[in-house]
């Protein structure tokens, strides 16, 4: 093989330029021949000492021929790629009538080798559950280019799956991962830049886009729209955030009151599926965001087809009075968590049980109506033992560390360098009891002062007979045709938006926020979102058909399913190149035929060079 340069006369502006080739000579029935391999285009810029070089190496690699001598690394990469490239183009795909017919041919087994190997099990998971989706489709309506399209398929997919930053996701599409083989794109001829505009493309047209996955979603589950969950969440930058308006110092979720935050406010239906996201700054106040959300849920085009009056459940946070005069005066039925602490249960309730123990039938919650003549409300109190127990060990942690402080307090007196002074004593004591508030009001403390040095000489405390956890709390409702049970139930189900928000931080790498500017933070979020709604997916086919697994363990066990090539030497001296996926395994099956997938990933391709 060698390398030739041809030259061309442009017909428009008649300037001339080059192309370059790669040549095979071969020998035929009418004597030696030329032919083209490969066409390399015309910004081929390697120097032309080493194109002898190059050719030499790629001969190497398709005809499984040993290396004489070491190329230098440029020289190996070039070759690879351009390698890759022949054997895909003279490749032909086996197809399953062809799998039936025998296909001998002898080879030498001691040339046999196996490269390439790319994870394909997961990406066909997601690939085929974003068709299900159809988001790919949805970006060809939206007027995306090819290129484009891939990027952003590639970067939720690698959302899904290896959660990083973009760089880490080109170079995992570019060297790990087998998605590029099931779309049948080529990622190692995208640049670093088309994966960070397509969290702008994805964000530009977010609102269609949801709207899109909300149609698509309550077709194929068949889902009712008849109880929407609201909750906030928020996470944190890694850097000053000085370049997003969004980015402010606020009350972590994650306990990163150091670093900016931005809050995330998200819509979810008694399913578990996203209806509707809005980012807001990160000091933005809970209660202040329900009516930006609600009424972005109205279909306005459709009424007849709206969520408007479902049933809205939210905890304490958002359900301030003023929110929950605004669900009444526009006819919104809701369940939420009382502000108001509630440390024991009216005498007139009759408590009846709402949650009991699978295996040993203890009843674990019960709970009793109270109707509320002053705001016309029904008021649910419910007592848990495990609310109860939760609290007493709480309570119980934060007073032996408080007593622990007070005890090095006292300590401190009697020490070189500790602080004696009556005064300096005082203010430590005070800020103890600011950073243990929730047990300090507990504690009789005593400073004892010494009359001749001014210095405080000793420390006493005594516990106050406290009033024990009592597990209670209460919700309120404007319906009066729901029983305990049902209410209650439907309370828990703010549990699904407390999961979905870890399955967003921990599993699909929400946070940290590695971006400085709005938008591609917005978009991190967004893409994040979009990676959620496909998860969902899988998640609720799996459950359907009895598989309980949550998306880490699917994605850890589909891991080892791989593309690979596998290369032989035939007797006449050709090479034999295979593609195909290895056989998967019994848990990887069972996966599959939940999710009423094939269990073949992807074309098997032969060619013979």
């Amino acid at each position: 093989m060698f390398i030739r340069a041809v030259e061309h006369k442009n017909k428009k502006n008649r300037r001339k330029y080059r192309t370059y080739k790669l040549v095979d000579s071969v020998r035929t029935e009418r004597g030696p021949r030329q032919i083209t391999v490969l066409n390399l285009g015309a910004d081929f810029d390697l120097p032309k000492e080493d194109w002898k070089q190059l050719a030499n190496c790629i001969e190497e690699i398709v005809t499984e021929q040993q290396n004489i001598f070491e190329y230098p690394r440029k020289i190996s990469a070039l070759a690879d790629g351009y390698a890759k490239r022949i054997i895909q183009k003279q490749s032909t795909v086996i197809t399953e009538e062809k799998k039936r017919s025998p296909d001998y041919a002898t080879v030498d087994l001691s040339s046999l080798n196996n490269e390439k190997p790319r994870t394909a099990g997961t990406e066909h998971v997601v690939f085929e559950t974003l068709k299900l989706l159809k988001i790919d489709k949805k970006l060809v309506d939206l007027g995306l280019k090819l290129s484009d399209r891939a990027a952003i398929i590639g970067v939720i997919c690698g959302r899904m799956i290896v959660p990083g930053s973009e760089r880490a996701t080109h170079y995992w599409l570019q060297n790990i991962s087998a998605l590029g083989e099931l779309i049948d794109f080529d990622f190692s001829m995208v640049t670093l830049d088309r994966f960070y505009k397509a969290s702008d493309h994805l964000l530009k047209h977010k609102e269609e886009i949801e709207a899109h996955l909300r149609k698509v979603e309550t077709d194929i589950f068949k889902l009712e729209e008849k109880i929407i969950l609201y909750d906030l969440t928020n996470t944190f930058f890694e850097g000053t955030g000085k370049f997003n308006p969004k980015a402010k110092y606020g009350r972590s979720k994650e306990k990163r009151n150091d670093c900016p935050l931005v809050t995330l406010g998200l819509v979810l239906d008694m399913q578990g599926f996203p209806k509707r996201s809005r980012i807001f700054d990160g000091n933005v106040s809970e209660s202040s965001t329900l009516e930006t959300m609600i009424k972005g849920l109205s279909n306005q085009e459709n009424p007849g087809q709206s969520l408007f009056k479902p049933t809205i459940v939210m905890d304490a946070g958002i359900a301030t009075e003023k929110n929950i005069q605004w669900l009444k005066e526009h006819h919104y039925r809701y369940i939420v968590v009382s502000r108001k602490k509630k440390t024991a249960i009216p005498d007139r309730v009759k408590m009846v049980p709402v949650k009991k123990d699978e295996k040993t039938k203890e009843v674990l919650v019960k709970a009793g109506f109270v109707y509320n003549q002053e705001s016309d409300e029904m008021e649910l109190y419910c007592h848990s033992i495990d609310k109860e127990k939760k609290e007493e060990s709480i309570k119980s942690q934060f007073q032996q560390r408080f007593e622990a402080e007070l005890l090095k307090a006292d300590k401190a007196l009697n020490l070189k360098y500790g602080t004696k002074r009556y005064d300096k004593v005082i203010e430590k004591i005070g800020r103890l009891k600011e950073k243990f508030k929730r047990v300090s009001h507990l504690y009789t403390i005593t400073i004892h002062k010494d009359a001749e040095a001014k210095n405080a000489s000793k420390i006493t405390w005594l516990r106050k007979n406290a009033i024990k956890s009592t597990g209670v709390y209460c919700l309120r409702t404007y319906q009066q045709n729901l029983d305990e049970k049902e209410v209650w139930d439907i309370y828990t189900m703010l549990t699904d938006i407390e999961d979905a928000f870890r399955c967003m931080k921990s599993e699909l790498g929400l946070r940290p926020n590695y971006h400085q500017i709005e938008r591609r933070c917005d978009g991190h979020i967004f893409i994040t979102l979009v990676a959620y709604h496909i998860m969902q997916t899988i998640r609720t086919r799996l459950r359907e058909k009895g598989v309980h697994f949550c998306w880490e363990t699917v994605r850890t066990r589909l891991s080892s399913h791989m593309r690979v090539s596998t290369i032989l030497k035939r007797e006449d001296g050709r090479a034999i190149h295979i593609r195909k996926s290895t056989r998967p395994e019994l848990e990887q099956k069972e996966i599959y035929a939940a999710l009423g997938l094939p269990k073949t990933i992807g074309k098997t391709q032969k060619a013979i060079i």
